[in-house]
Order: C-alpha cells, then sequence, then structure tokens
C-alpha cells in the first residue's frame, strides 16, 4: 500500500467549501494539522467558536473527502478553537444559578455493549499507572471477566510499547474501528495510529475530541469491563471521562511516599466531586525485593496509601511491589500477569483485579447515569 502523503489530503480538502464564505478550507486556513499513519488520517480544523455546533456537517464532509482516498482506512476530523480575548462587557445584572452539565450541556457519550468503565487514575506521573493499569486488566481476564484497555493518555501513549502492538487497527468501513487483541483483551491507543516518536501537539478540545471517538467510534463489542488507563493530573481528559461517560468507579495508584500521595488525593477528591464511585487505592512500589538476595528495603517508605485509604474511608486494594520482573515483562511487551502467571507479583494483580470486580458486581443496578456539575 503506498504511503497516504500530507500534500495528498491537503488537496481532497480543498474541495471542501465553508458555506458562509463560499471558500475552500484550505485557503480559509482552516486546516491546522494532518497527521497520516499507515491508511489512517487525522484532519485538526481550526474554527470560529462561535460557528463550532453549526460546522459539524463541515467537519463530517471532511472525513468523506478524506476517506475517498485511495488507501484510506478511516478518517478522523477535530475542531478546535481559540477564544480570542474579549473586551469587558457593559455591566448586567447577574445571571441566575446554573445547574446541570454546565454551559456546554455535552451529551453523553454511549459505549453499546460494556457493562462497566473504570478509570485507572494518578495524581502524578511516574507512579507505575499504566503497568498497574495493565496487569489489572488482565487480572480481570485472567478471573474470567471480559475485559477491554483504553489507553486515554493522547500525550504518552504506553500501550503499544506494553503489549507489543506495531500494527494499525482496521476499519472496515471507514468510520469503526477494530480494537487489537492481545492476551484476551481488546485494546486501543492512539499510539496504535500515530507513530512513537511523533509528539501530539493538540489542544484541551482536540484531546477530549479524541477520547471520545476512541469511546464510540471503537467496536469493542459486549465487555464486562473497559478499564481506562488516565493521564495523569486533574485535566481536560479526566473531566471529559468524569463528566460524560457513565463510569461505574475509578481506582486510584500512588506510591508511599507524602509527595506521590498528595497529588493522590487530588485525584480523588475530583472523582468524589463528579459522583464517580472510588474503588479503592493500590499502592504501587510499595516496597523493593532484591531479585538476588530476596531482601526488602522501603526504598520510598511503606504503607502510606493504605492509611490515605484508611483516613479517607476508601478501600485499599493492594500493595504491589518494586521488582524487576514487573519492570522487564512490562517492557517487553509480556505483561507480568501473562508472562509468569504462577509468580507472586501476577497473583497480587489477579487479588486486586478481584476485589476491583467484586464491587462491581456487589450491587447490579444497571448503568450509574452520567453525573452532572451544579454550580453554586
Amino acid at each position: 500500500m503506498a504511503d497516504i502523503t500530507e500534500s495528498a489530503v491537503r488537496g481532497v480538502l480543498e474541495t471542501v467549501i465553508d458555506p458562509a464564505t463560499g471558500k475552500n478550507i484550505v485557503a480559509l486556513g482552516m486546516v491546522s494539522g494532518i497527521a497520516t499513519r499507515g491508511g489512517h488520517v487525522a484532519v485538526t480544523l481550526e474554527v470560529d467558536p462561535a460557528r463550532g455546533a453549526a460546522l459539524e456537517p463541515l467537519r463530517q464532509a471532511c472525513e468523506q473527502a478524506v476517506r475517498a482516498l485511495a488507501g484510506v482506512l478511516s478518517a478522523t476530523a477535530v475542531m478546535t478553537a481559540e477564544r480570542p480575548a474579549a473586551p469587558s462587557p457593559p455591566t448586567r445584572p447577574a445571571p441566575p444559578p446554573r445547574t446541570g452539565h454546565g454551559p456546554a450541556a455535552a451529551a453523553r457519550i454511549d459505549v453499546p455493549g460494556v457493562k462497566h468503565i473504570i478509570a485507572v487514575a494518578s495524581g502524578k506521573g511516574g507512579v507505575g499507572k499504566s503497568t498497574t493499569a495493565v496487569n489489572l486488566a488482565l487480572g480481570l481476564t485472567a478471573n474470567g471477566v471480559a475485559t477491554g484497555l483504553l489507553d486515554a493518555d493522547i500525550y504518552g501513549p504506553s500501550m503499544p510499547r506494553m503489549l507489543a502492538v506495531k500494527e494499525k487497527p482496521e476499519s472496515a468501513d471507514g468510520k469503526m474501528l477494530k480494537p487489537i487483541e492481545r492476551y484476551g483483551l481488546r485494546t486501543m491507543s492512539i499510539g496504535y495510529i500515530v507513530a512513537e516518536d511523533t509528539p501530539m501537539i493538540w489542544r484541551g478540545p482536540m484531546v477530549s475530541s479524541a477520547l471520545e471517538q476512541m469511546l464510540r467510534d471503537v467496536q469493542w463489542g459486549d465487555l464486562d469491563v473497559l478499564v481506562v488507563d488516565m493521564p495523569p493530573g486533574t485535566g481536560d481528559a479526566q473531566l471529559t471521562l468524569a463528566q460524560r461517560v457513565a463510569l461505574s468507579g475509578a481506582v486510584i495508584v500512588s506510591t508511599p511516599q507524602d509527595i506521590a500521595l498528595i497529588d493522590a488525593r487530588k485525584g480523588l477528591s475530583m472523582f468524589r466531586k463528579v459522583a464517580v464511585p472510588v474503588l479503592g487505592i493500590v499502592e504501587n512500589m510499595s516496597y523493593f525485593l532484591c531479585p538476588k538476595c530476596g531482601e526488602r528495603s522501603e526504598i520510598f517508605g511503606h504503607g502510606g496509601a493504605h492509611e490515605e485509604a484508611d483516613k479517607l474511608g476508601v478501600p485499599f486494594l493492594g500493595e504491589i511491589p518494586l521488582h524487576l520482573d514487573i519492570r522487564m515483562t512490562s517492557d517487553s511487551g509480556h505483561p507480568i500477569v501473562v508472562s509468569k502467571p504462577d509468580s507472586p507479583h501476577a497473583q497480587v494483580y489477579k487479588n486486586i483485579a478481584g476485589r476491583v470486580w467484586k464491587q462491581l458486581t456487589a450491587n447490579q443496578r444497571g448503568p450509574r447515569p452520567a453525573p452532572k456539575i451544579v454550580m453554586r
């Protein structure tokens, strides 16, 4: 298959006309980014925020035009807008308090066939959240739970490396992507579409749009649980998922030291504010086990996450050691739960998965409604 060039994509986009001006979107400077990988194309459109909703047909026209190119498997167009600073408005009476979803009242993102969606989150990076998310998902699968895994870290996707995925997702109709299966998991990541060394220089709205499409436009099929590996922090991606997806719960990952627990507390507080149940806290890198002598050293302290869970009144799901086997199996693309399933470390992840599943099934009341933010 010949590579699809940026110039070829730009050429077909010149056929898309903005109805308000009668000019093509390339001439108007609306095309701010084009990314191609194999047969997958992503286009970024810079639009006037006042016209955002009205330009949805134009966005769809861009996707249709690109799909018509020979060799294109999928085409995705996202709109982003940068609102210019406005002069101070004249004084007017204060509006009444707003309730509900906020100014946009954005629609809920439904994922048909998926019974539970859980987020694996951390307040900061470097605590082993992605390693935990992958092995938790594999632990659920090992326990007989039909599981999927979504890598929601747009800026730093880990799944291609951790699951040894080199192929690109396929699309039968040019609209829906097929998840890539590994070790019994159905998986999706922006890293499957964009080259590993390509920086994602995207604004918040583009990140949110990409996440929505990876949830809505992927053929997840029937799953008991979809595990979402969240990016670190409490930014746009986290709020998009927490506010617009009916999350069944969140798992917080932290290391034992105080500086990590401060950030973990912020992440936990965010989920509570948007009415997402916190399923518990995992203490990662809880202690170091020397691979030669077996001696235990508490490099980052020990038990801090357990104490924090008790203090905040949430379950403590378990402690995972800092061990060479966990790191090496993750880096090689063969996580420890599948490469060494009988090891004590794999059993820790399976136990944590069992505790999470027990909470999810303890009170089967159907899908939880998407949370509302009440502004006071």
